[in-house]
């Protein structure tokens, strides 16, 4: 199997309760859960890679964490940038290295945490 496919694969959710277990692991509060999946996703997603928002293409630069504990993609496109929440982010096609962990905090974002 290629890394494109192994990449295209969705997780599942046995995989998906693993990530959010090793995300959140001694977080005690929504800010340190927030910390957990900032630190999960700068060391396991690879960036940057592109996408589409709107019909249009833009590279996500990166993943930032906000004051309010929301998790955005950082997009560009030309001089333009735009800030994404991770939840509503399109993925390509041929998703990056490291996407199920946007599935994963996705999941954990719906409240599906048990």
């Amino acid at each position: 199997m290629s890394s494109r496919e192994k990449r295209a694969q969705k997780p599942s959710i046995s995989a998906i309760k693993t990530m959010i277990e090793e995300a959140t692991v001694d977080a005690y509060d929504e800010g340190e859960q927030a910390m957990g999946w900032q630190c999960a996703f700068d060391e396991h997603l690879e960036l940057p890679f592109i996408t589409r928002v709107l019909g249009v293409e833009v590279k996500v630069e990166r993943i930032e964490l906000r004051d309010d504990n929301c998790i955005v993609a950082m997009c560009k496109r030309g001089r333009e940038r735009q800030a994404i929440p991770l939840f509503d982010l399109p993925l390509p096609k041929h998703p990056p290295a490291g996407s199920e962990w946007i599935a994963a905090y996705r999941y954990f974002s719906r409240g599906a945490r048990s």
